[in-house]
């Protein structure tokens, strides 16, 4: 289990999943805080794939920053 980490008024869950084939695809959940309502979650699978699951992590909260400065950019 990793850490959430808040973001923009965002709550933001990147996770690694190991492959059978060693790979780690860096997938991530992006939802928005309890002060929301409704609140709403956004699941991102096999963002990419790494062989280091720190590298997948720090993908998927790099996808994330983006993704949420995306759209509060189209707001």
């Amino acid at each position: 289990m990793h850490a959430t980490l808040r973001y923009k008024g965002y709550e933001v869950a990147p996770s690694a999943q190991r492959l059978p084939n060693g790979l780690y695809a860096a997938n991530l959940t992006i939802g928005t805080l309890p002060s929301t309502r409704p609140r709403a979650h956004r699941s991102f699978d096999a963002l990419d794939y790494f062989f280091d699951e720190r590298h997948a992590l720090a993908y998927a909260c790099r996808w994330a920053r983006m993704w949420i400065d995306e759209q509060r950019r189209c707001a």
